[in-house]
């Protein structure tokens, strides 16, 4: 190579985390993973959707059912890591889930919930584009009110890891670092409901 030619710099990996653990305790027992979508489990499309965004490595993290979730939905090509401590909320899930990317080379990852079908590639890419570094921070907005998905830099996992527990996830980490945390408006082109109670299902259909 001549010793004048231009150089590129490979784009940063960001890997995709997807929280697939939840029993789905409003909806009687069923595992969120598997609720059906389009005629296949619900993870099926989160999982899509990741890929479609741009995300690579794709984990997933599973919990309640996990064994029936393997044997039911297509998982290939991904990562999938179990939380045996799910009902302690997502918390524990995210902390796994992190966990796993350890050593996989990504410069971020941008964290999704299974239960959010209304989010899609288009949204998901539109977060991915707000990496600038290992402490990039980003979250999908919509109408200015922060939600999921959110990019976290690899310099940031530590201790996000550190404080999350219960059902905040990473709320703590989020709260201390308000001023750094770039919204990327995304009510345009998603919607962010989650399917939590009975009446939500019809949203599948």
């Amino acid at each position: 190579m001549p010793a004048n030619a231009p150089t590129y710099a490979a784009p940063p990996l960001i890997a995709g985390l997807l929280l697939a653990a939840g029993g789905g305790r409003r909806l009687g027992g069923r595992p969120k993973a598997l609720l059906p979508y389009r005629g296949r489990p619900l993870v099926e499309n989160a999982v899509r959707v990741l890929r479609e965004a741009g995300c690579g490595p794709v984990h997933v993290v599973l919990g309640a059912s996990a064994a029936e979730v393997r044997e039911r939905a297509d998982l290939s090509g991904c990562v999938v890591v179990d939380n045996p401590d799910w009902a302690q909320g997502m918390g524990s899930s995210l902390r796994v889930g992190l966990a796993s990317l350890a050593g996989t080379g990504a410069g971020a990852a941008l964290v999704s919930l299974v239960d959010q079908p209304g989010i899609g590639p288009a949204a998901v890419a539109r977060v991915l584009g707000a990496y600038r570094s290992p402490t990039s921070l980003a979250a999908a907005a919509y109408e200015g009110e922060r939600g999921h998905p959110v990019l976290f830099g690899a310099d940031r996992w530590a201790d996000i890891a550190a404080t999350a527990t219960g059902d905040k996830g990473a709320r703590v980490h989020l709260a201390r670092h308000a001023e750094e945390l770039m919204l990327v408006e995304c009510a345009d082109i998603a919607e962010a409901f989650d399917i939590d109670t009975p009446p939500d299902l019809a949203r599948l259909l």
